[in-house]
Order: C-alpha cells, then structure tokens, then sequence
C-alpha cells in the first residue's frame, strides 16, 4: 500500500467526542488530529480520559457525540473487525501475543491459509513471517516461541503485525513501562525509521522525558478534555506539566521530595550484609535506620529489583544475611520476611499485587486475613472496618470497600497494594517502582504515604528507575550491572544519579548539583 501523501490530511480526526458510563463523564467534547509520519504525544493524569479515547479510537467503544474520521473517511462501522484493523492498531502496555505460540503463527493468527477449509501450510506461513518482519526490520526468528521474546522484541512483533493488516496508525500504550534505557533507544529508532515511511503515531506515556525525545507534537488531556495542543519544541516541562495538573508549578522540586529530612538515628531497622544472587547481583550490603528513606536506583539490568524481591522472599540468595529489627530473617520465603516484619510492594500490580475480581477490602487485607477473626475465619464486618480505615487513611477513590478493586484508577489500585503492604504495619517497607503507570497526582499522594510510613520511625527502601520515586529519599545508592557504583546524599542532580545508573560516572567530587560543561 502507498504511503498517504501529506496532501490526503490527517491519518486519523476526532472532534467533538464525548462519552459517559452512566454517571461518569469519560470524554467532554475531546478532539485530536495526527498527520501522516508525525509522532504525536497524548499525555494526561490518571482519569484524564485517554484511555476512552483509545478505545474509542480502536472501535472497542462508540462515542455518544462527535466524529471519527480515517484518512478523511468516516470511521467503519462497529463491530468490522478487518476494517478497523485496517486503518489503526494499538500496542497495549500488556502484550497482547500469545505466549505459547510462535511468532509466525501470532502474525498471521486467524489468517494462516487462504480459506476456511485450506490446510494451513506451515512452511509458507513461516516464510510470509520472515519477509513481513524482514520488511520492517524486525529481528526475530518466526519460529521462535512468543513467550521466549524480550518484551521489546514483543512489542516490534505487535507492530509489524498491525502494519500488516494495511494499518498506517499505530498507538502506543506506555511502550516503555517494562524496557531499560537501551530497549526505549531501539524501539524509538525504530518508531522513527517506520515514520520515515508514513507511519502515524499516537505515543501515551506517563514519563515526560520520553514526550521530548521522540514526538513532534503533544496533546495534553484533563478531567475528560482537551486542554491544548501544540509544538513540543515550543512547550516547556514546566509549562507541560501545569497544563496536566491545572495548577501553576512552585518552584524546581515536587512537593513530595526530601527537604534534608534525617533519620531519627537509633540502631539499624534494616541490616543487609553479603548478599548475592549469582547473575544478578552480588555482595551487596546496606543498613536502614528508623525514619529512613532509602532509594536503590537502576537501570533493567542492574539487579536492583531481584535485590528487593529477594528482601521480600521472592528469591533466595546463595549467600549473606538479613536482619530486621535485631532479628535473623530466614531468605528466600515470602511468610518469614512477613513475619520479620517486611511489608512489600511488588513491581507489577497485576500480577503480583492484585486479584481484580475481589473488593478493595479483600484486596487490601490479603496479607492479615487471619488476624481479622477467630480460628482462621475472616469476619467481614472486620475486614470491611480495617479496609474504611485504609481507604480513608490512604485517601483511595473507591465507591466503597466492596467495590471490585479492578474498577479502580492505576493509583488507587497502587494504594490498595500498598494499604495491604503496611497492614501488617512492618518495620521496614520495600517498595519496587511503586509509581509505575500512574500519574502526577496520584505519584505524590503515593510517595507521601511512603514518607510518612518512614517518619512514624519505621524504614523504607524504594527500588526504581524513575527519578521521581527517587526525591523522595534520604540518600539513593546506584546500582550497575549488580553492584553498588554510587551513593548520593538529597540533593543529587538528575544528570550525576543518571550517568551512575547507566555505568557512566560516579557522584562527581563538585559540590554543587550543576550541570558542568565541558
């Protein structure tokens, strides 16, 4: 198929488009427009509306007002798959490949030979795989098992597969959530080699940076409009960012972050000493002392996250020791680091932290169940009281404690997570990228609710890549490649804890968090 030529007009028009579920307003009057080859940002807090208009933009959901227009055509009619698929796909944060089959038989799924009653020929669907993904590029093997690709090699299987049904508008959901720093560099050559070509793309992220990096154009949504759009070259982050929140910025540092808080001194809540996982890190030592917020920053490959799973029991170390509180804590089961007092966060709300058909109440209270009654039986009128006191203490936005927690918004399904990580009220609380997926707000209710569990004298270790998360610590140590390579006391400059993270430099002997220029 021809590239649109620019003349043809914008690959995909939406204007005037409103939608309600009963009585929520989803969408007020929104509106976007994106241009052959053009890179074009939808950026917004939690609730802002962008995900009813993805799904609005994909046919999942019709809108109640407005038009939706393809290549200047009326978008088809609801319920035409092949036609949809046709003109725009999306590639959700959650892959949607199916893992226990190939990568050829994912490209060409529902479409393997010519007819419904013709036998599939194998031989000829993994050739058409090879000279599809040898067409954009793409180096995997068609034979390989889908469940044994990187989740960027995933990800570039999900977009040749929508190229090949014809479509030249593709959206990108959060592409980046899950790749470390040299992944998001590949996916972004190649999102900018598929523009080259004419292909459109409508970029969600909640990590601003990325925004700079690749688009040409941002659209910013709030409360369920559009609120302006315009040249990322002429907005600034500061500008950006008042335009999500609806407020006016104070000043350089969020509202969350450390202001030379200390710790309250006292013996050590948390002592880590030796510890090794062999392939992911090794002998790695740290001491928490009460009131203490500690940040372990990494890039994908750094071993800081097993680090916090295995805190959490997730994994057993082959050698060291953890303590808490004075205590021996037996490594590599998740009921003894409980027991000794770790309240954990998991990285991944949904698989790990989540059961979405349970209330908010069940959720929240997984992990005490068997203190909410006598003899193993969970008194609901308990659960339902402990749950009110989370909710309100947490400020969750639920309907009410028997809602499903799946109804939830992504932050206050992460408060639900963290409500069940301090309901055994430990002395220690590890946390991995507790802020992942949500936005600004909701990120500085989070990593408050962090900061106080640390000045009501306990501790905290925040695991994460993302700079945000990291402000809100005492001191952050770096890790590369499963050792510790830096520490830096509050005050750390972006530029000196992300050259740390990427194995470029320790802290710098200069005092001032400035930029040097060489």
């Amino acid at each position: 198929m021809a590239d649109p030529s620019p003349d043809r007009g914008p690959v995909v028009e939406a204007d005037g488009i409103s939608k309600r579920f009963g009585a929520t307003v989803a969408l007020r009057d929104a509106r976007i427009s994106v241009a052959p080859g053009e890179s074009h940002a939808l950026v917004g807090r939690n609730g802002a509306g962008k995900s009813t208009l993805v799904s609005i933009l994909t046919g999942l959901q019709t809108p109640d007002t407005g038009s939706l227009r393809f290549n200047g055509e009326p978008a088809p009619a609801p319920g035409d798959t092949d036609a949809w698929r046709s003109r725009v796909a999306c590639v959700y944060q959650r892959s949607t490949i199916i893992p226990a089959l190939s990568v050829a038989e994912n490209l060409f799924l529902d479409r393997q030979s010519g007819g419904a009653l013709r036998p599939i020929s194998w031989k000829q669907l993994r050739h058409r795989a090879s000279e599809l993904l040898a067409e954009y590029d793409v180096d995997v093997d068609p034979a390989a098992r889908a469940e044994d690709l990187t989740v960027e090699q995933r990800q570039f299987v999900e977009i040749a597969r929508a190229l090949s049904f014809g479509a030249r508008f593709i959206i990108l959901d959060e592409p980046t959530a899950k790749l470390d720093a040299r992944g998001i560099d590949r996916l972004f050559d190649k999102l900018r080699s598929l523009q080259a070509q004419g292909v459109a793309f409508l970029f969600i992220s909640h990590h601003l940076q990325e925004v700079y990096d690749l688009c040409a154009t941002v659209t910013v949504y709030r409360d369920a409009r559009h609120i302006t759009t315009a040249a990322v070259a002429e907005l600034d982050q500061q500008a950006l960012v008042e335009a999500m929140t609806g407020e006016r910025a104070g000043g350089t540092e969020p509202a969350w972050s450390v202001r030379g808080r200390r710790s309250s001194g006292g013996p050590a809540l948390l002592e880590v000493s030796g510890l090794t996982l062999p392939g992911a890190y090794a002998d790695f030592s740290l001491d928490a002392r009460p009131g203490e917020v500690v940040g372990l920053a990494g890039a994908a490959a750094s071993g800081n996250v097993q680090l916090g799973e295995t805190l959490a029991g997730l994994r057993r170390p082959s050698s060291g020791t953890v303590t808490v509180a004075g205590r021996a804590v037996r490594t590599g089961q998740v009921p003894a680091a409980l027991a000794a007092g770790i309240g954990f966060v998991p990285e991944d709300r949904h698989i790990q932290g989540l059961i979405p058909q349970r209330s908010v109440a069940e959720n929240a209270t997984l992990t005490v169940s068997d203190q909410l009654g006598p003899f193993g039986t969970v008194l609901p009128s308990r659960t339902r009281a402990f749950a009110q006191r989370m909710i309100s203490g947490l400020d969750i936005k639920t309907p009410g404690p028997a809602a499903p927690v799946s109804a939830l918004s992504g932050g206050n399904q992460q408060k639900v997570v963290i409500a069940r990580a301090l309901a055994t009220e430990p002395h220690v609380l590890v946390a991995i990228r507790p802020t992942n997926g949500v936005d600004i707000k909701s990120k500085e209710s989070l990593l408050g609710t962090v900061r106080e569990v640390a000045d009501s004298g306990k501790a905290a270790l925040i695991v994460s890549d993302e700079l945000d998360d990291l402000r809100v610590c005492d001191r952050v140590l770096a890790m590369f490649h499963g050792r510790v390579v830096a520490e830096f006391a509050h005050g750390w400059s972006d530029e000196q804890l992300v050259s740390a993270m990427e194995g470029m430099a320790g802290p710098t002997d200069t005092k001032e968090p400035h930029v040097s220029h060489h």
